[in-house]
């Protein structure tokens, strides 16, 4: 069953003048391409086909925005960023791909966190610093997910895992080992996707005074 039942797909976009309206709150995923990014966001929101996974690198080219549900005014998103990092992508692609990036971070105010996917095998490389750098720019929270950890083994998980808590401190956020595959991990994405959107609390409602 779904976590999200009225999730939806929205519009993919090609430039800023695409983007959705700019109101609720979003997260956005990014990633290297075939980091796992669209199978991780498959998993959280309990879909299979929510996000196309693909097995070419660089397919996602669009910035995707995807419906979570209307918890807030605006509705809650999440937004599945263009892959990077890959050397087929013809560079004016990739060049366009950062030009769109640095725009959704330095000008997006619905923006409230970010899911760094990156592959627990190769560890953190320049093109996620970067992206790391873009969030802190824009005061974006991060919660980094260490995927195919399934592909480690427990020593050399706990390994990757100390070196990025190591590397980034608290000022990451969270991290942790995902795999999409044994779903290892999955239950604690999801807590970490609600609090990067937060639904505040009911208000008890004033009573009434009496005439």
């Amino acid at each position: 069953m779904s976590a999200y039942p009225a999730a939806c797909f929205l519009t993919s976009a090609h430039s800023p003048g695409q983007f959705v309206p700019d109101e609720g709150m979003e997260v956005a995923f990014a990633g290297r391409s075939n980091a796992g990014k669209s199978s991780a966001l498959n998993a959280m929101v309990g879909r299979r086909q929510f996000a196309r996974v693909s097995r070419t690198p660089g397919r996602t080219q669009l910035v995707n925005f995807f419906a979570l549900d209307d918890a807030v005014p605006g509705g809650r998103r999440v937004v599945d960023l263009p892959g990077y990092g890959f050397a087929r992508v013809p560079e004016a692609m990739q060049r366009h791909w950062r030009t769109l990036m640095e725009a959704y971070f330095s000008g997006r105010r619905a923006l409230t966190g970010l899911v760094l996917v990156v592959d627990s095998r190769r560890g953190l490389m320049d093109y996620d610093r970067q992206m790391l750098a873009w969030a802190a720019g824009a005061s974006c929270p991060v919660h980094i997910l260490l995927t195919k950890a399934d592909k480690l083994s427990r020593a050399a998980g706990a390994r990757t895992l100390a070196e990025v808590r190591r590397e980034f401190g608290s000022s990451a956020g969270g991290v942790q080992l995902f795999s999409a595959l044994t779903r290892h991990g999955v239950e604690e994405a999801r807590l970490a996707l609600e609090s990067l959107m937060p639904v505040p609390e009911a208000r008890l409602a004033t009573p009434r005074p009496a005439d």
